[in-house]
């Protein structure tokens, strides 16, 4: 027989730690606003109570959600600045309550259908800028397509353009670290959004280490714009002869919309370049301006640690709920909250025609594993999920004839709760219409989804994994 002794003082000491821990937690979520989804929550008080000495540590370098000051500003004032057949009531209403930009008219829309017309469309955004040109990405390849991009915008800075390029700091390191010495020598400015490594005193103690800028935004002169799911490297374009190019959407537009994903950038840039000026983004209290809008019109829709509310997510649920015939759904990673789940589980109970199209692998094995749980409940609810033989890397949502959303938010807890993202809501039918056919058209390429009961150990497996899906 075994004996295995404790002396006292340990359980003293981790029960000391474990308290101190729950305390900082406690003081954390709630003085600082932290809100969190359930499966956040009990992450971090089971790591704390079980292993203080490692889970406080995380916590303080990863568990900021929101930022301070990214508290509920007042709402703007509910102007309804276009006919409800132009933009719903409902989504002008919900905006306004949380200090969204309003929608806004545009004109020439472009939807690239496949990875060469957005490459074309994109070197004609970089080519089109007289004065400025501002560009947002999570990743910057460095590949062939990555040295391409960059090379023009090293001439359009030499041609006297102000070129700014915004990079996320784990960004950097997922897609391959640049020198950026020749961008920076012919005039283009770099910066890292939130770089992990990066001024150890200014992130981490702060809780940051875990925020992501998952943007991508292209912007010439505040006129035109080019945007979606898109990152700036070859498998997101035309591929190349090691890595075949995978399934994505962007787009491009002009007209007064592109002022307001300017403002985006802006505050996004002066937050990555001057922290010490504030906690929260300027785009959250920024008066927006005042106009009505009569043609076709859309939205900014960002979210994110710089909104008190989940933008997005909070439009998705309402979305949902509001629909009556029809729900398109794309996206590679689908790992939906249960709040979200519910919400797309009940309208296909209720005959909504639920279509959602996922890869059959995606390129993370633990957002696969994940899925499997939500994906069986979805189908069991009468959704039907299609899975493409192809990487997608897509992310759209259309929603009866009212809305289409297109951007860079994934179905996921991280996307939806953690990262800096950005979506554009589209109100003219008649673009929601090509954007429905787009999807539907990577749906007849795609395999139905069936269904299987799985064993005891994947179960347990699966639910180990959705424990720490928001960190997905």
């Amino acid at each position: 027989m075994i004996d295995i002794d404790f002396p006292i003082e340990w359980f003293s000491w981790h029960g000391l730690m474990s308290a101190i821990g729950l305390l900082v937690y406690a003081l954390g979520s709630h003085a600082l606003n932290q809100r969190r989804h359930p499966a956040a929550a009990v992450a971090w008080v089971m790591m704390i109570v079980l292993l203080p000495e490692i889970g406080v540590p995380l916590y303080l370098l990863f568990g900021t959600r929101k930022l301070p000051k990214a508290r509920r500003h007042a709402p703007l004032p509910i102007v309804e600045e276009a006919p409800a057949d132009v933009v719903p009531a409902w989504v002008q209403r919900l905006s306004a309550a949380m200090s969204l930009p309003p929608a806004r008219g545009y004109t020439r829309l472009a939807i690239h259908a496949e990875g060469r017309a957005a490459r074309i469309a994109l070197l004609e955004t970089v080519e089109s800028a007289r004065s400025r040109l501002d560009v947002s990405t999570f990743i910057l390849g460095r590949d062939a397509f990555g040295d391409e991009f960059l090379a023009h915008l090293e001439r359009r800075a030499r041609a006297g353009v102000q070129v700014r390029l915004l990079i996320d700091g784990m960004g950097t390191w997922m897609g391959g670290r640049h020198d950026f010495a020749a961008a920076r020598a012919a005039g283009v400015q770099v910066a890292q959004f939130m770089p992990p490594l990066r001024s150890p005193l200014r992130w981490p103690l702060r809780g940051r280490t875990n925020l992501r800028n998952h943007r991508k935004l292209v912007i010439a002169d505040s006129q035109r714009l080019w945007s979606g799911g898109r990152n700036l490297a070859g498998e997101y374009f035309e591929g190349s002869a090691s890595r075949p190019p995978w399934i994505d959407l962007t787009f491009d537009l002009e007209g007064e919309v592109t002022g307001e994903a300017a403002a985006v950038f802006d505050a996004d840039w002066t937050f990555a370049m001057s922290p010490s000026r504030g906690d929260v983004s300027p785009l959250a209290v920024r008066a927006w301006p005042q106009g009505r809008v009569s043609g076709p019109a859309a939205q900014l829709l960002p979210s994110g640690p710089d909104y008190a509310d989940d933008t997005v997510h909070t439009l998705l649920l309402t979305s949902c709920y509001r629909a009556r015939s029809r729900i398109l759904v794309v996206t590679p990673y689908l790992v939906p909250d249960e709040s979200l789940l519910l919400a797309l589980s009940l309208a296909a109970r209720r005959g909504v025609r639920v279509d959602i199209l996922v890869p059959a692998h995606s390129n993370h094995r633990l957002a696969d594993i994940s899925r499997n749980r939500p994906m069986r409940e979805l189908a069991a609810a009468g959704a039907r999920l299609w899975l493409s033989p192809v990487m997608v890397h897509a992310k759209a949502v259309v929603i009866d004839e009212h809305m289409a959303m297109a951007g860079s938010v994934n179905l996921d807890s991280r996307s939806l709760f953690l990262n800096y993202e950005l979506m554009v809501g589209f109100y003219h039918p008649g673009d929601i219409t090509r954007f429905s056919a787009w999807i539907e058209a990577r749906i007849a390429d795609a395999l139905p989804y069936a269904a299987s009961a799985p064993s005891l150990a994947r179960y347990i497996g699966e639910g180990l994994v959705l424990w720490l899906a928001f960190q997905l």
